[in-house]
This record gives structure tokens, sequence and C-alpha cells, in this order.
């Protein structure tokens, strides 16, 4: 039976950022048109980070299940490992998308914007198909737009819309740049495992790309925020304070450009997340006190 230890590692705290950083910056973008509500932020907040967990335990359900995970380098895994049985960690998974689910219906009735559960059933068929069912788009080469679309747009996007109404200018760089952060840490991630999923029959962008044209991917999503910045410094200067995650950025960038490879990567999804966190929080910080 798996520890507690093991179950909290199954949610892999490392990509957490990746959902809390973009409903920060929707928030920010909503409080810059006076359209921020705070309760509905937490809700928003609880909706992206439940979602993210479900993806988690279900990806580690689905691959575990499939044998996957069977040679993979990277962090722990419950079934991989054998540590859980398949059937509870895909109750964990369909448990954390109930809490997504019931955390969005309230922030539907809150907010009166009904035509979002639409937008919300969406998010959750696209978190169980990344890896559940008998074709999943993240064996298909599509799972690095999916999370360019869901961790940029739809979080950033729907948070700011659900408080404000709107759709701003600043939102759209701040999606763009949550995109862009969040698929430099999956392509940081498919760039380890390329052998362990190229073995296993799984399609990335990693293994279409290629490992040289992989890194130069990574190099590029994770210099578009810092362009984004500049722009958005033309309304808001403070928000040059978005330059204080490129330290943590240029951490992970040298382990790509120097080749690293295997467990030696895995360092640039931490630095890549907690990069995207700094953005995350120094954005909207200037946002609000511009």
């Amino acid at each position: 039976m798996a520890t507690v230890a093991q179950w909290v590692s199954g949610t892999r705290p490392r990509t957490l950022p990746n959902s809390i950083a973009p409903v920060l910056v929707g928030a920010g973008a909503a409080h810059h048109i006076d359209g921020f509500h705070l309760t509905w932020t937490l809700l928003a907040l609880v909706v992206s980070v439940a979602l993210q967990i479900g993806v988690n335990y279900a990806n580690d359900y689905s691959d575990g299940i499939r044998g996957t995970d069977a040679h993979r380098v990277g962090p722990f895994r419950l079934v991989g490992s054998g540590a859980a049985n398949p059937k509870a960690v895909r109750l964990a998974a369909f448990a954390a998308l109930g809490v997504a689910a019931v955390a969005g219906l309230l922030l539907v009735v809150l907010s009166g914007r009904y035509w979002m559960i639409a937008f919300g059933a969406v998010c959750l068929a696209a978190a169980w198909f990344y890896t559940g069912g008998r074709k999943p788009y993240g064996y298909s080469g599509l799972g690095e737009l999916a999370v360019f679309l869901f961790f940029g747009p739809a979080a950033v996007l729907g948070t700011l819309y659900v408080q404000s109404g709107e759709i701003t200018g600043i939102g759209i760089g701040g999606a763009v740049a949550m995109g862009a952060f969040s698929t430099g840490v999956m392509i940081a991630n498919s760039l380890r495992d390329i052998p362990t999923d190229v073995r296993a029959g799984k399609r990335t962008l990693a293994t279409t790309l290629g490992d040289r044209d992989s890194r130069r991917l990574y190099l590029a999503l994770v210099t578009v925020p810092f362009v984004i910045t500049l722009a958005v410094c033309l309304r808001e200067p403070l928000a040059l304070l978005g330059f204080l995650a490129l330290p943590l950025v240029v951490l992970g960038a040298r382990r790509v450009v120097k080749g690293d490879k295997g467990r030696d990567l895995i360092p640039v999804l931490r630095d890549t997340g907690l990069a995207m966190l700094v953005w995350g929080i120094a954005v909207p910080a200037a946002l609000v006190l511009g």
C-alpha cells in the first residue's frame, strides 16, 4: 500500500505552478480593469489545481497500466512502481476532477456565466483523455498543444473573463506567456523521456522533433514570456518585475544547452515551473500596483 508521502508525490508537486500561475495572471489582468473578485479567484484556483492533480493521477494510472512507466527515469509513479493499486489511483483522479467540477459549478453560479459549464466540461474531458481512453491524444503528439491551450488561454482568459466579462490585450499577453512556460515544462519532460517513450510507442512532440530540435524549441518557448514582459511594460512599466524569473530560466536553459539527459533534466522541470510561478506573481503584482 502506498504511503501518504507517495500519494503526495503522485500529485507531482513540481508541476503545480502550472496551474497556480495562470490563475494569478488572469486575476491580475482582471484587477487591472477593476473586475477582480477575491472569492471567484480562489474558486478558480481550486478548479485549476484540482484539474492539475486529476490530470497527474490520471496520467499515472493510464501510463502505468499501459506499461509506459516501466522504464521511466523521471519522478516516482504510483502505478508504474507497483506501490498503489491502479483502481485506487484512478479513483484519486476522479476525486480530484470531481472537486474541480464542484468548484467550477459554484463559480459559474456565483458569476452567472452559465455558458462556461460547457467550457468546464471540455476541460474535464481534456484532463482524462490526455492519456486515458482508447486513443489518448497525449500519445498522438497533441499533448504540447493541449498544455499550451489549457494552461495558457483557457486558464488565464477563463479567470479574467469569469470575473470581468472582458478579454484584454494584457490578458492575451499573459495567456501566451503562461502557455509558453507550461509548454516549456512539457517539452523538458518529454525531452527527458524520449528514449522510454519511443520504446513504449508513445508519440510526443519531442519524439517527433528529435533531441536537438526539442532543445531549440524549449529555448524559444522560455524566451517568449520575457518578450511579452517588454510589451506589457509599454502599458505598465512595473511589469519589468517579470524579469525576476529570468535567473531560474537561465538555470534550466544551461542544462538544456549542455545536452543533459535523463535524470539530469529533472531540475529543468522544477526551475521552469518555478520561473513560471515567479513571473505569475511578479507581473500580476505589477498590474495591481500600477
